[in-house]
């Protein structure tokens, strides 16, 4: 009998790690620096997003901080388009546009450079981070790319928590733009 030969999802959800509390007790940290380790899985899985990609005409892939820039950057020189990031409050230098959204114990803010699309309005981008958990990130980040005029084709996650699915920012996000994730978790 035949073996059954992975699937680009599985043999990804297998090389990522869970982490049991990190940052934090009661939290099940997703580390996917493990899967970044195997540079043929990374290749793949950036491949695999180029070609879903490529007919959109994308002109900036943007990443949201931290995970998110390593997917970013990579798929952004693999369409030949431009990254953008977007980062936590003071981490760019410049004129920049803030967004400020609810943790699960306060307020944050992130920001994108002003020129970050060169003034252009209208332009095509996806936006990449690692892990969709409750979308207050995600969600901040969309406020930013409407600011700037931009078109968010898609939110690109790696691994999209479905736990969080019945809430609020999950909601305004699915009413903005399509979400696709290689791995749902329950």
């Amino acid at each position: 009998m035949a073996k059954h030969k992975p699937t680009l999802r599985e043999e990804i959800e297998q090389a990522i790690t869970d982490v049991p509390d990190f940052p934090k007790k009661g939290i099940l940290f997703k580390d996917i620096t493990t899967f970044l380790h195997n540079g043929k899985l990374f290749n793949e899985y950036i491949q695999m997003l180029a070609h879903r990609y490529q007919a959109y005409k994308v002109e900036y892939v943007i990443g949201i901080e931290a995970r998110g820039f390593m997917i970013a950057s990579a798929l952004a020189f693999a369409l030949n388009a431009g990254f953008v990031p977007i980062r936590k409050k003071g981490k760019l230098p410049g004129k920049v546009l803030s967004q400020t959204y609810s943790l699960e114990y306060g307020k944050d803010s992130m920001e994108i450079k002003e020129d970050a699309f060169s003034g252009l309005k209208g332009v095509n981008v996806i936006l990449i981070d690692d892990l969709m958990a409750t979308g207050g990130t995600a969600c901040a980040a969309l406020k930013l790319i409407s600011k700037l005029e931009a078109k968010c084709i898609e939110l690109c996650c790696l691994v999209n928590l479905l736990e969080f699915a019945e809430n609020k920012e999950r909601k305004e996000i699915e009413s903005k733009t399509h979400v696709f994730s290689l791995i749902d978790v329950e």
